[in-house]
């Protein structure tokens, strides 16, 4: 037993440290299409304290370190690109208070979207968090840190936006709370009225400090929800169909959906507008109201509403969607990977017909393209693949399909969501060079020793300190 993974097994236990390689072999890899990387130790703590002597240690030796959550990221965000210490955050599993009338719920990193759906649903029926569309074991902590959003988006946007405090052990070991509880026992506010710190952590990807612990905004709980599907075949309507709807009502969630598997309802192209109400004849008011606001693309025979079946609207308003988790195997073999972008609602067409040339180039029949407007103020494309992950030749076509989805996102304007180290290198290349100079010291202060997931935003490298001097 070599003295450094000798000190790592008496911070966490001799049961919740390892280097053996059958365990640094699943730590090595993500379901996306990055190549593997071994890390060289694998911990799971269990308390802050615990976290903090990890890092503690990794900065004294100068070891990588690379927070986990759930490890169902798919940008190869969370691979030890140069080995270091994988540290699994799963065993800080704690939910430490829900707060009902000032509507927040504080955790630990480690609690899982399942986690806490089902604690809110026996202990607090009337609240609940934004759950996204992903497998239960997504963390609620990690999915906010890279802007990831739930079935609230249209409504309150992502999930980063509903933070309302953050504990971390910051890359040099010190523990730092962010918002009101730095200097109140309530974690009711990330930063207003003081300055908003929380985002020195969030779309950072671990860069700059492992989050222990963090509070969510928790919203009512709809004593009724419903649906409504609106299909035409013309894209260029998109932008003027959300428009409407965003002027008559507020939607739980407004999601723009092209894909050849799994089938939708009807048409190549489906606008799916989710709609809360505490009685019946709130939920009939807010369908007329869209009915109404699309009338004339239906009159003008551009467009028609679907009628679903009682089985196929569970389906849809299901919190997460099963069949989500289904479809992203369609293809078998457990390969799954997400290009995404974030784009003013009237890129949508363009950026549509972009991804369509970019799938018929690769040969890539099995894709969907769908958005999800963010607060209603812009919208997030998504351009998914399924692979077998035993065919290399296939993989091959998906990676270089994402490589040029991230390109045409960037060419549009539009910010990309959770980018890999390739689109991180793209964003800082088109990135004002003081926003660089900024970011730049940002990071070098708050990691003197690189030792925070390195390969991620490396905006020390010389060739963007050539750009910017």
């Amino acid at each position: 037993m070599d003295s450094r993974f000798k000190a790592l097994a008496e911070i966490v236990g001799e049961g919740y440290a390892s280097k053996e390689p059958e365990e640094l072999y699943i730590y090595a890899r993500d379901l996306g299409t990055s190549e593997p990387h071994l890390p060289d130790y694998v911990v799971m703590p269990k308390t802050t304290e615990e976290v903090q002597a990890i890092v503690e240690l990794a900065n004294r030796d100068k070891i990588p370190l690379v927070p986990l959550g759930g490890g169902l990221n798919l940008n190869g965000l969370t691979l030890p690109l140069r080995g270091g210490i994988v540290v699994d955050m799963r065993r800080m599993d704690r939910i430490l208070e829900v707060d009902e009338k000032s509507r927040y719920a504080v955790i630990e990193a480690g609690v899982s979207e399942g986690r806490l759906k089902a604690y809110l649903e026996r202990y607090h029926p009337d609240l609940e968090h934004s759950t996204p569309h992903a497998p239960p074991g997504a963390s609620v902590v990690a999915n906010a840190l890279i802007h990831g959003e739930g079935h609230l988006v249209s409504s309150y946007g992502s999930n980063s936006g509903m933070l309302n405090g953050l504990e971390v052990v910051l890359p040099t070991g010190e523990v730092c709370k962010i918002g009101s509880c730095s200097l109140s026992p309530y974690w009711f506010s990330k930063g207003a009225p003081l300055p908003d710190l929380s985002s020195l952590f969030i779309g950072w990807v671990g860069t700059t400090g492992i989050v222990t612990k963090a509070s969510f905004k928790l919203y009512p709980k709809p004593k009724k929800r419903d649906l409504v599907i609106f299909t035409t075949e013309n894209l260029d309507l998109i932008p003027d169909i959300i428009f409407k709807i965003s002027q008559v009502v507020t939607a739980d969630d407004l999601k723009v959906a092209i894909k050849k598997l799994p089938q939708m309802p009807r048409g190549p192209l489906n606008q799916t507008t989710l709609i809360n109400g505490n009685s019946d004849e709130e939920i009939e008011l807010k369908k007329r109201l869209i009915e109404e606001a699309l009338k004339e693309y239906v009159h003008n025979g551009q467009g028609e509403f679907v009628t679903m079946t009682l089985d196929v609207k569970a389906d849809f308003l299901e919190v997460p969607k099963r069949s989500d988790t289904a479809s992203a195997d369609i293809l078998k073999g457990g390969g799954y990977q997400e290009a995404d972008v974030v784009l003013p609602v009237e890129k949508f067409p363009d950026v549509c017909r972009g991804m369509f040339e970019i799938a018929s180039k690769y040969a890539l029949e099995y894709y969907s393209m769908s958005g999800r407007c963010i607060g209603l103020h812009n919208i997030k494309c998504y351009w998914s693949f399924r692979f077998n992950r035993a065919d290399a030749h296939y993989i091959e076509r998906v990676r270089k399909a994402l490589r040029d989805a991230t390109e045409l996102g960037v060419k549009m304007g539009g910010l990309l969501s959770r980018p890999e180290p390739y689109g991180q290198e793209l964003t800082v290349e088109r990135m004002e060079p003081n926003t660089v100079k900024l970011m730049m010291r940002i990071k070098e202060l708050m990691d003197p020793h690189h030792i925070m997931n390195p390969g991620n935003w490396e905006l020390s490298e010389k060739k963007y300190t050539n750009m910017t001097t």
